[in-house]
C-alpha cells in the first residue's frame, strides 16, 4: 500500500526493486542447477545422465527463454510491461512446480521449457519498464542494479546447494532449491502490483492523461506543473514524429532501406552487445562453475561450490561498481575494456589448464585465479550493458521488438554455449576455454568501428541522434550528431535537471 501512493525518489526506488526482484529470480534461474549436476539424489532420480543429457537439461529452460521473448516481440506492447512482468511470473511459478515434483526426465524437461518461457517474458519488460521510467542520468546505474541483484541470486543459489551438501542422501537437497524459485515470484508480484505503469507506454496507447499522473508522480510534482507538461508534450510530439518517420508496418520498417531512423542498425547494434555477452563466455561460468572447478580443475563437489559462492559475490561487487562507471566511462568504452580484458583472463584460463594438474598445482591455481579476474572486469562492462543497451538504442515505437529481438538472440547463444560445455569440458578440456579467448579478441574491432555511445542521452534524443547523422551523411561524426541531438533538447534538458534539485522539496510539503 505504501507505495501505491509513493512519489518521487520513493516511487524510483519502488520500481527499481520491483525490477531488481524480476531479476534476483533470473540469476536464481541461471545458477540453480549448476549446483545439482554433482548431487546424488537427483543424479540417482533421473538414472544418472551423461554430460550431453546433462547439458540437454540444463538448456532446456533456455529454449524457453527464446519462446518467451518471440511471445513478446508479438505481444509485449500489447499486454505492456507490467501485465507481462505479471503473466510472466505466473508461468514461470507452474515451471517451477513442474520441476520440484519431478520423478522422469520427460517431466523435469518440461518444467524447465515451461520456467524459462516465463523467465524470457520477464528479462524483455523488466529492462524496458526501467528504462521508460528512469531519469536519464539514472538509467545506466538503476539497471546496473538489476544485473546485482542478478548475480545476488546466482550467489544465493551456490550457497543454498552448499549448504544442501550437509545432507547428501536427502532429495530435499535439489528439491527444495527448484522450488524456492516460487518465493522470488512472488515477491515480484508483490512489487508490480503495488508500481505504476511506463508513462512512455501508456502515450504510445494514447493514454496521455494517465501518463502524465504516473510521470507527476515519479517527478514529485502537481499533475499541471510545467515540468511535467513539458515533459509529457515533448514524449507526444516524439512519438508522433517517429510514426510519421516510420510510416510502414514495423517489421517492413525493420528492412526499409535509408530509412531515417535506422531501425535495422539499431535492432542489430542492441543484439550484438547480447552476442558478445554469451558467445564472450559468461555462462561457462555462471551456469558450470562448480562442474569447471571439479571437472576441469579436479577440486571436491564442496570446495567447488564454496569458490562459486565466493566468485559469485566477487561479481556483485565489480558489478556495482559499473554503476559509477556506466554514465561517466559510456558504454561503448566499457564494453572495449571488457571484451580486451575477457580475452585475456581466458587464455591465461585455458593455459593453467593445459599444463595444471595433480603434479603442477601452480598451473591449476593460475586458472582459477584469472576465472575471479574475469568476473573483474566482466563485471564492470559486459555483465549490464546487454540489458541497458538494446532498451536505449531502439525508437520508441520498435523498442519493444528491438529489445525482444537482442534477448532472443542473448538466449539462443546461451542455449548454444550451455548444451555444449559439460561435452566440450570432457571432449576439448582445455582448448574450449582458448574458444572464448579468440572469440572476445574478435569483438574489438566491432565495438570500435560500430557502436555509438548513448551515455546520459534521454530515449528522445537517442531517437534524434540517428535521425541527425542520417541527414548529414559520412560528413557529420557521431560525436557531432550527440552535441546537436543534445543542443535541439537543452532548453527542456535544463528544467528536467531542475527537477532533481527541487525534489526534496515537494516531497516535504507533499
Amino acid at each position: 500500500m505504501f507505495l501505491q501512493n509513493a512519489q518521487g525518489k520513493t516511487l524510483q526506488y519502488g520500481i527499481a526493486a520491483a525490477c531488481g526482484a524480476g531479476f534476483l529470480l533470473f540469476g536464481y534461474d541461471q545458477g540453480v542447477f549448476g549446483g545439482l549436476l554433482d548431487n546424488e539424489p537427483f543424479l540417482r532420480t533421473f538414472g544418472f545422465p551423461g554430460a550431453t543429457i546433462q547439458g540437454q537439461i540444463v538448456a532446456t529452460y533456455d529454449i524457453g527463454c527464446i519462446i518467451g521473448t518471440l511471445i513478446s516481440m508479438y505481444a509485449g506492447d500489447k499486454l505492456g510491461r507490467r501485465k507481462s512482468i505479471l503473466i510472466g511470473c505466473v508461468i514461470l511459478i507452474i515451471g517451477a512446480i513442474l520441476q520440484t515434483a519431478s520423478y522422469s526426465l520427460a517431466q523435469l524437461i518440461v518444467g524447465r521449457v515451461v520456467a524459462g518461457v516465463g523467465n524470457g517474458m520477464n528479462t524483455i519488460a523488466i529492462p524496458i519498464w526501467q528504462a521508460e521510467t528512469a531519469r536519464p542520468k539514472d538509467r545506466g546505474k538503476l539497471i546496473v542494479f538489476q544485473l546485482v541483484t542478478n548475480i545476488f541470486g546466482i550467489v544465493i543459489t551456490n550457497w543454498m546447494n552448499y549448504g544442501f551438501t550437509f545432507i547428501p542422501q536427502s532429495p530435499v537437497s535439489w528439491r527444495f532449491p527448484l522450488g524456492f524459485q516460487c518465493f522470488f515470484a512472488f515477491v515480484t508480484i508483490a512489487l508490480v502490483l503495488i508500481t505504476p505503469e511506463s508513462p512512455r507506454w501508456l502515450i504510445m496507447k494514447n493514454r496521455v492523461s494517465e501518463a502524465q499522473h504516473i510521470l507527476a508522480r515519479i517527478l514529485s510534482r502537481p499533475d499541471d506543473d510545467p515540468i511535467v507538461i513539458s515533459e509529457i508534450q515533448h514524449s507526444v510530439a516524439a512519438l508522433q514524429h517517429e510514426a510519421e518517420v516510420q510510416r510502414s508496418v514495423a517489421f517492413k520498417e525493420i528492412f526499409t532501406r535509408n530509412s531515417k531512423q535506422q531501425t535495422l542498425r539499431r535492432m542489430l547494434l542492441g543484439a550484438g552487445t547480447a552476442f558478445f555477452q554469451q558467445v564472450g563466455g559468461t555462462n561457462v561460468i555462471a551456469y558450470y562453475l562448480p562442474v569447471v572447478l571439479t571437472r576441469s580443475v579436479g577440486l571436491s563437489s564442496r570446495m567447488a561450490l564454496i569458490l562459486s559462492a565466493v566468485d559469485s559475490m566477487s561479481l556483485m561487487f565489480w558489478g556495482s561498481i559499473a554503476a559509477l562507471l556506466i554514465d561517466r566511462v559510456g558504454r561503448k568504452r566499457l564494453m572495449l575494456m571488457g571484451a580486451a580484458a575477457s580475452s585475456v583472463c581466458f587464455a591465461l584460463v585455458a593455459v593453467g589448464l593445459r599444463y595444471g594438474g595433480p603434479d603442477n598445482k601452480g598451473m591449476s591455481i593460475l586458472a582459477v585465479v584469472f576465472i575471479f579476474v574475469y568476473y573483474v572486469f566482466y563485471g564492470m562492462s559486459l555483465l549490464s550493458i546487454p540489458y541497458i543497451y538494446p532498451a536505449e538504442i531502439n525508437s520508441q515505437k520498435m523498442r519493444n521488438v528491438g529489445t525482444s529481438f537482442a534477448t532472443t538472440v542473448n538466449w539462443l547463444f546461451v542455449y548454444v554455449v550451455v548444451v555444449a560445455t559439460p561435452t566440450a569440458i570432457q571432449n576439448i578440456k582445455w582448448r574450449y576455454y582458448m574458444l572464448f579467448a579468440v572469440f572476445n579478441l574478435c569483438f574489438l574491432p566491432v565495438i570500435w568501428y560500430f557502436y555509438v555511445e548513448t551515455a546520459s542521452l534521454s530515449l528522445e534524443q537517442v531517437d534524434r541522434l540517428f535521425e541527425i547523422k542520417h541527414n548529414g551523411g559520412k560528413s557529420l561524426s557521431w560525436a557531432d550528431a550527440t552535441r546537436i541531438a543534445r543542443t535541439e533538447d537543452e532548453d527542456l534538458q535544463m528544467h528536467v535537471e531542475k527537477d532533481d534539485i527541487n525534489t526534496e522539496h515537494y516531497e516535504t510539503t507533499a
